[in-house]
């Protein structure tokens, strides 16, 4: 998404084309600096909406959300960046299908993506992972043993808040993923509508900076 910034006076591009090329030199030095220090209330204000719409518990991944100006094209006025290196965050914004194989944790919260391929990968290389088919979904299992007992332990944990059994004895199957063939996501984060929202304030922010020209 790309969001442009107008507004009156000497950011007009034919008003800003008729001064001199110091003189543009200065306003564009005055309009990066404006969005330099405006910047980080876009910035914050994106990272509020992540806080709004996912459940965070790291503050890592809150502040993965930051600007970058953007000011080295000297026939061009600065650019704002604003976004997050984390790529799924995509379909989020936006909202889709993800289509695949793909194995959903049966977890009542969250696993990260590298944790749930270690638990996956350990149960791999020790054999004790199969597919069943049970009420029309298909099941990834594993053997309750003492060999994978670190990575089944959040699974048992769920497996007995499911069942209400106080006890899953060694032996016995937990089940660890169901495997779908799509999962349909529904935009959830308005990362467009929370930096509109802050464009008056960088435009001022901007306007400062050019008053003093």
């Amino acid at each position: 998404m790309r969001l442009t910034l107008t507004t009156s006076g000497l950011l007009d591009p034919r008003q800003l084309s008729a001064w001199s090329l110091e003189r543009q030199r200065a306003i564009r030095a005055a309009v990066a600096k404006g969005m330099q220090g405006g910047g980080r209330e876009v910035r914050e204000a994106a990272r509020a909406e992540m806080r709004r719409a996912f459940t965070i518990k790291r503050a890592s991944f809150a502040f993965s959300m930051s600007t970058k100006l953007f000011d080295k094209k000297p026939n061009e006025l600065p650019a704002l960046w604003v976004g997050s290196k984390i790529p799924w965050l995509g379909i989020h914004q936006r909202g889709g299908t993800v289509s695949g194989n793909l194995l959903i944790p049966l977890l009542p919260g969250r696993i990260g993506p590298k944790r749930f391929k270690a638990v996956i990968d350990g149960l791999m290389r020790s054999g004790n992972a199969w597919f069943i088919e049970k009420d029309g979904r298909v099941l990834l299992m594993a053997e309750n043993s003492a060999e994978n007992s670190s990575q089944l332990a959040r699974f048992k944990r769920a497996e007995r808040g499911r069942t209400g059994t106080k006890q899953i004895k060694r032996g016995q199957e937990v089940p660890i993923a169901v495997l779908v063939k799509r999962v349909d996501l529904k935009r959830r984060l308005d990362l467009g509508g929370s930096v509109q929202r802050t464009l008056p304030a960088l435009a001022r922010a901007i306007r400062q900076e050019l008053d003093k020209l």
